[in-house]
């Protein structure tokens, strides 16, 4: 592994069709793969959403059996070195998301956080990410 290694997170999801809009017509994330699922015990639907330019993506899995469970702590950080935009968190909310608020008082401080339709946590952060910051702890 190095830095340039791609990057999949995967989670389970109750809707595709509800986490599409959110990810996709909400948060502008673009649709990478879909599959749907074909009846057997092998293969089940999922949705692959990110930007063609990065290294990860998120994988939606539908849940089936497996539900969701996200903790208060299960977050998704987007550094956007500036403020939030009213304007986005405005149509995440108009596509499934809800505004809460963070657990953790960092984030409060330095983000606006949205649930996503499986109640997972989208954190906005005005923050710019540096490596360096991150390697000192602070």
């Amino acid at each position: 592994m190095n830095g340039a290694s791609h990057v999949r997170i995967a989670r389970p999801s109750r809707d595709l069709a509800a986490a599409e809009r959110f990810w996709v017509d909400g948060f502008g994330l673009s649709v990478l793969w879909r599959s749907e699922a074909d009846g057997t015990s092998e293969e089940h639907a999922l949705l692959m959403v990110g930007r063609p330019d990065a290294a990860w993506h998120l994988e939606l899995v539908e849940a089936g059996e497996i539900q969701p469970r996200p903790t208060v702590e299960d977050l998704f950080v987007v550094y956007l070195g500036g403020p939030v935009s009213e304007q986005l968190v405005a149509r995440l909310e108009a596509h499934g998301g809800r505004r809460v608020k963070a657990h953790n008082p960092y984030w409060e401080q330095w983000g606006v956080t949205v649930e996503d339709p499986d109640g997972y946590r989208l954190v906005l952060s005005t923050r710019e990410w540096s490596n360096s910051r991150a390697l000192s702890g602070s």
